[in-house]
């Protein structure tokens, strides 16, 4: 059974209506899939926390809107860092009976045997694309690096996740991580840093007009 979820459509959707929303403790949030249209709504920030913590980052929510429930989970979510609060949230509205396509956390566990000896550990990916049933999506990929020596690679094909309900989408020679010598290491700082990019439009799927 899903937990609920409490939502309520937006009918204004001005920024100035965006900021009273958030003013009150809400969060606006938007409904999309293949088989439904999309629905601009708002929900409470103490409630979706209770929820994330319940459910957990991709778990099934049931979305109660006006007293219609939509199953959904949430697939993207964007933050005010300097507030440490989320601003807004994109919600997918599935069908627990069909699979779907996800991106699910990379997380490395354990010590790597090359980082005790002075390497450096490497993460390219820190999500993997998953195909699964809503219902069966994994709250995170962990990945044991303990193993791993200076110049060893660590590939999808090495995750253990034969057997699981869920399928990754990636080549099997695409590297999870790998330990660096110090000396590439020191190559890489030694490059020009790139300045940090901000994203053009911090309010999800939806543009709003001003």
């Amino acid at each position: 059974m899903s937990t609920v979820l409490q939502a309520n459509e937006r009918k204004e959707l001005r920024r100035s209506a965006l900021r009273k929303i958030r003013d009150n403790g809400n969060i606006p949030a938007i409904i999309y899939g293949s088989k439904v249209e999309s629905k601009p709504v708002y929900i409470s920030s103490a409630d979706l926390t209770k929820t994330m913590r319940t459910v957990g980052r991709n778990g099934v929510i049931s979305l109660d809107i006006n007293g219609s429930k939509q199953d959904v989970i949430l697939t993207e979510y964007q933050e005010n860092f300097i507030k440490n609060e989320i601003i807004h949230v994109d919600f997918l509205a599935v069908d627990k009976s069909s699979k779907i396509t996800v991106n699910v956390r990379v997380v490395l566990t354990g010590e790597a045997a090359g980082v005790k000896d002075g390497g450096v550990l490497q993460q390219p990916f820190h999500e993997l694309s998953v195909t699964t049933t809503p219902d069966k999506i994994p709250q995170q990929i962990e990945v044991d690096v303990t193993s791993l020596q200076v110049g060893d690679t660590l590939t999808v094909a090495d995750i253990p996740y034969q057997g699981t309900e869920f399928e990754i989408n990636h080549d099997e020679v695409d590297v999870v991580a790998s330990i660096l010598p110090p000396k590439a290491e020191e190559e890489i700082n030694a490059g020009e840093q790139q300045e940090e990019g901000h994203p053009d439009n911090e309010e999800g799927r939806e543009t709003t007009p001003e």
